[in-house]
């Protein structure tokens, strides 16, 4: 199976305000975003377990008129603090660039 990085125009995260990071994911082609939004690979419960939360703190949405999938997750410390490594949360999204999916 091909990585997500393989079918995508764009995976990126970025902050979403002081308190959330949000990634976007944006297929090439919507035939391959219709098999990944339909297998369901990207959700909640990966999102939880790959970055410590959970399950119900993850926002996921399909966004069928960009052939895109869009996550909000909380930022794990708030923007800008002592403890934020990351404080425009561009650097977050690598995880999912090595996600297998369906082709």
């Amino acid at each position: 199976m091909p990585r997500l990085w393989q079918v995508t125009k764009l995976i990126r995260s970025k902050n979403s305000g002081p308190f959330e990071l949000t990634f976007d994911v944006i297929f090439k082609d919507r035939e391959t975003y219709v098999k990944v939004r339909d297998a369901r690979i990207i959700n909640a419960q990966w999102f939880a377990k790959t970055y410590q939360l959970k399950p119900e703190a993850v926002s996921v949405i399909n966004y069928d008129a960009a052939s895109a999938i869009k996550i909000t997750i909380p930022r794990p410390a708030i923007s800008g603090d002592i403890d934020d490594t990351d404080v425009f949360g561009g650097q977050q999204y690598g995880p999912l660039v090595d996600l297998e999916v369906p082709y």
